[in-house]
Parts: C-alpha cells; structure tokens; sequence
C-alpha cells in the first residue's frame, strides 16, 4: 500500500489526470495578465504621445507598426486607432480569462472525482475494527467538506497565489521601465502585506482545526438522529436529541464566530495597509510629474498598475491564510489514505471450504477492553451439519464468527482457526467471505428495491432464484402481498420494513449465494416462534451439505442442531445436543427451564 509522507505527496497523487488541464490554466492566467499590462501602456502612449507632443519610445516591433500605420501624425487624425488597440488587448485578455477558467473548472472536477474516487475505494477495503474506531458522521465529514477545501485551495487558491506572483512580478517590471522610485513605494507595501498575512496563518491554522472537529461531532449527531429516527420517535427523546444538537450547533458557531472575529480584524487591517499604498504611488506620482520626471500618461499608467496590484496582493495574503484551513484538510485526508487496508499473506490460498471447522486455544480481547471477550475455545464445527451456539449478551458468540470471517484479526498469540486444516489466516479474504455466508445480528438493507436487496450477493441473480431464497426464508408471500412486490422500494437501511421482515431478507439476502457456511448470529429474534420453526424447516432442506452454524438465545431455535455449544463469559460451558444438555442439568437447562416457563406464562 502505497504511504503518503507529505500533504504534497498526497495532492500530486490526487492530481493525476488533472495536471495538464492546470497546467493550460496556469498558461491563460499568465496571458490574461500580460493582455491586462498592455492596456495602461496603450493609454500612456496616446495621452504623451498621440494627445501631447512627447518623443515615443517605443520596442522596434511596435515601432514599426506605428510607422506602417502612418506614423504619430496618423494616430492623431484617427484616435479610433488607438482604442481599438486597447479594445483587442481586452478582448485577447477576456479570451485567455475564458480558457483560463475553462481549463481550471476541468481541471478541478477531474481532481475532485479522483478524490472521492480514491478516498471511497480505499474506505471500502480498509478493516472492520477501523469502521468501529471512527464515527461514520467525521468520516462523511472529511469526505465531503475536506474534499470541498482542498478542491477550492488547489483549483482556486493555488492557482491564484502563481498567477498573483506573476502579476506582480509583470506589474512591477512595467512599472519599473516607466519610473522606478514611484514603482518602490508601491512594492514597499507588499512584503508588509505578506508578513502581516503570515502572522494570521498561526493564529487562524488552529483555530479551523477546532472548527473540523467541532463540524465532525455535529455531523455524527445529525447522521445518528437521521438514521435513528424510529430510536428517537419511539422512546420519546425529541426534546433531548434537539438539545443535543442546538448545545454542540451553539458550540461550534461560538468557534465560527471567534473565528470570524479574527478574519475580521485581517481584512479590516489590509484595507488601512491598501489604502496607505494608494496613496504613497499618487503623492510620489504627483511629485514626480510636477518635477518633470514622469509624464501625465505615465502617472495614469502607474496608477492602473497599482490598482491591479491592490486586490491581487490582498488575494495572496488570502491564500496564504487559507493554507492552514487546507492543511489541516490535507491532514484528515491523510489520516485515511494512510491507514492500513486489509491484505492477504503472500501466496494467500483458496482451499476447499466445506470442510471442518477448528477452534484452537482461541483468546480475544477487544482493544482497551478490561478482559477477554474469549478465552481458551476450543471448537469443531463439523462439515455439513448443524452447529447452535448459545449464550447471553457478552459472552462472545458474534465475536467468535467475526473471527471466523476474519472481520476481527486473531493476534498470533490468540490461537488460530482453520478450515480443513488451512488456518484462515492464510486463506484470501476474499474466497474466506464469499464462501462464508454470514446474516448478522443487525440486518443493513440498502435504498434499493427487495429484488435488488436479496440478489446483491449474487453475480448474476434471476428473480427465479431471488423467489427461491425468498420461500426458504419465508419472505416470499409477505412480499408478494406488497403493492410492488419485489419491485418495492425498501427506504434507508430498510425503514419500511418491520424488524421480522428485515431480517427474513436478510437471511435470502445471503441464501442467494448458497455459501458452504452459513452463520445465522441472532437472525431469527425479530420473527414468532411458527415463523422460527418454519426458516429452521425450510433451511435444513434447502443447506444441503453446508455447514450450517446458528447463534441464538432461543434454545427452540437451536434444539434440532447436531451440536449446541453454549457459552458464558469468553468461555464454553457446556456442548452437545439438546438432549445430552437436559440430562447435564447445567447452565443450558436452567435456560431451557426459564424460557418453556415463560412460554407456557
């Protein structure tokens, strides 16, 4: 995986595909300059030379025009001329500002979609246990504003601070062959402007960094109520979740408005430095035309080159201060690109996965946990049958079929597990998850139609099959009964749907794929008991020779399993069938003797 060292490392590489269209940008924005500096010298020569009687001095090119065009005399007669001259130079400057803009604008969307491209794909594949360290609301956040930043700092404010610096340095180069003392009063102030704007680039550089954590936690708050909205509604927490948000929305506009303050002052303090500087190139104009060592076009055209200075140089110092707030963009983009994706071990294998199953002196820890969430298992779960894990909330049962999918790395101390003898560790990512089907314990239903939900596992899915996993998953008639059928649209993360019919969907969600594993963690709580029965029937038709592993605190969902391990505390307990775990007269009868009790309540 390729690491980025720098911010510029980071940029060239978005860059790619982008640089040439930046480049033209850079060439136009130059020509619009160089257009833009002819004009004052145009007016300058007519109001010395053509208006008044001043000796031209002129390059031999321009020279040799003025003479095919009749000379001075000429001009004199036809003042058109020189205002046409004047009209083309603007005209050959509002064409050079059109491709500039047009070669930037394709220049920035390029760059932009290679971002979000990149910062997407690298999401995708990087591991779970990063997905669970990082707030989905700060990664949206980074994704989406940061790229806005650092697309308007390159497209925009990069491209600005090179095409500043050329104009000034054109600017002064003109104003220099005209009168070089007035020239100095003018660049005397820039230095000053620069240094000035480079103290703001201190204090405002933290500043925007509080301002992008702050917009984080507010887009996480947002994100969470947004996707919660049920959560919310049914337990009455309106009030408090808008509190919630108005308290951190008062809190990050207090970091807004502190900011403002200091931009304020910035801006403010520019305009008094501008000001002073108009006013030194007109007082040391005004003296230099009354000593006759600058002509009255030649004050004009120091004036015009001083104005075109004025908005430029405060851009720079713009620029400069929002280096900082790109940046840290930069920075949180990096975080990201940097982090490590998932990978597979040199010569990674793809072994037969309709094999045993092996837990050996398997311990996991979560980090800054206090203790095991597993400790010591030791586990065969055998080919083609049908293996129940039980037990309560904590005591390990997903984590252990995380570990099995490899969503949760086992550290080398932690044991290992193997698939017919291979350790899964050595067996590709990609062949270990598309051979073990997996329904988790909170279905994720994507803003698609129910067809296009349960054949997204599949390369190519029919509706014949869709139906067919559907009926296994005994869906099938509760979706056939909605206005659309499978064309219904199933809204974000499956709202539409009660929580039985989520999960009965996900359960043909990963039928479809008719994987040699399938684990079931906790997938069948949302549905009754007929229902239960039903799926378990259905399913044990339909696995054929899959091993088949389902995770429940129902005992009845679990009761016909060939095995039942139960688990308590990062520790199994107890194992055997159902009947074999009555007659312990263990941990899994007293369960079993609390639920019919319950039942039969």
């Amino acid at each position: 995986m390729q690491k980025f060292e720098s911010r510029s490392g980071l940029i060239l590489y978005f860059l790619q595909g982008a640089k040439r269209y930046f480049a033209l940008s850079l060439v136009f924005a130059a020509l619009v300059s160089l257009f833009d500096m002819i004009s004052p010298k145009i007016i300058a020569f007519t109001v010395d030379s053509v208006i008044g009687n001043k000796n031209p001095q002129l390059p031999e090119t321009a020279q040799r025009i003025l003479e095919a065009a009749g000379g001075i005399t000429a001009l004199r007669s036809h003042l058109l001329y020189t205002a046409l001259a004047v009209a083309a130079a603007g005209g050959l400057a509002a064409l050079s500002r059109f491709l500039f803009r047009s070669f930037n604008a394709r220049g920035a969307e390029t760059f932009v979609k290679r971002m979000r491209s990149e910062l997407f794909g690298h999401i995708m594949y990087l591991p779970y246990t990063w997905h669970s360290e990082n707030k989905t609301g700060d990664i949206i956040q980074r994704c989406t504003s940061d790229v806005q930043t650092i697309k308007r700092f390159v497209s925009e404010q990069m491209v600005q601070l090179i095409r500043t610096v050329l104009l000034i340095i054109l600017a002064l180069g003109f104003m220099t062959s005209i009168h070089w003392k007035v020239m100095l009063c003018s660049a005397a102030f820039i230095p000053v402007i620069i240094a000035y704007s480079l103290v703001f680039h201190m204090k405002i550089g933290p500043a925007f960094e509080k301002v992008d954590v702050a917009e984080g936690v507010l887009s996480t708050i947002a994100q969470e109520n947004l996707t919660g909205v049920r959560v919310v509604r049914a337990f009455g927490r309106e009030v408090y979740e808008r509190d919630r948000f108005e308290k951190q929305n008062e809190y990050y506009t207090g970091f807004w408005i502190r900011l403002m303050r200091l931009l304020s002052m910035y801006w403010s303090t520019a305009d008094i430095l501008t000001g002073f500087q108009v006013l030194a190139v007109l007082v040391a104009g005004t003296r230099a035309c009354l000593n006759n060592t600058l002509s009255t076009g030649g004050l004009i055209a120091m004036i015009s080159y001083n104005m075109m200075l004025i908005w430029p140089v405060r851009q720079l110092g713009r620029v400069i201060s929002e280096m900082s707030k790109a940046g840290i963009s930069i920075e949180r983009l990096r975080y990201i690109m940097n982090s490590e994706i998932e990978t597979d071990r040199q010569g990674a294998l793809e072994p037969p996965m309709d094999r045993d199953i092996v837990f050996e002196n398997v311990s996991y820890t979560y980090e800054n946990a206090p203790g095991e969430v597993l400790h010591d298992i030791n586990l065969t779960i055998p080919a083609g049958k049908t293996s129940g894990i039980l037990g309560g909330t904590g005591s390990g049962k997903s984590t252990l079929m995380y570990l099995l999918e490899r969503l949760y790395t086992l550290p080398a101390e932690g044991g290992r597990i193997t698939v017919g003898g291979v350790d899964i560790a050595d067996i590709k990512k990609e062949h270990l998850r598309k051979n073990v089907g997996m329904v988790l314990q909170e279905p994720f239903l994507f803003s698609m139609t129910l067809q296009d939900n349960i054949g997204i596992a599949a390369d190519h899915p029919d509706l014949k099959a869709i139906r067919r996993a559907a009926k296994t998953a005994s869906i099938d008639d509760a979706i056939r009964s909605f206005t659309s059928g499978y064309d219904t649209f199933v809204g974000e993360r499956g709202v539409t749907l009660s929580g039985g019919q989520k999960q009965r969907t996900a359960i043909a969600q990963m039928l479809i794929r008719q994987s040699p594993v399938m684990i079931f963690d906790d997938s069948l709580s949302a549905v009754d008991a007929e229902t239960d029965m039903n799926i378990r029937r259905a399913l044990r038709q339909a696995a054929g020779n899959s091993t088949v592993i389902l995770i429940a605190h129902r005992i009845t969902t679990l009761m016909n399993a060939d095995q039942i391990i139960v688990l308590d505390k990062g520790r199994i307990r107890e194992r055997g069938t159902h009947s074999e775990l009555l007659d312990m007269n263990g941990l899994y009868r007293r369960i079993y003797d609390l639920q019919t009790a319950g039942a039969d309540l």
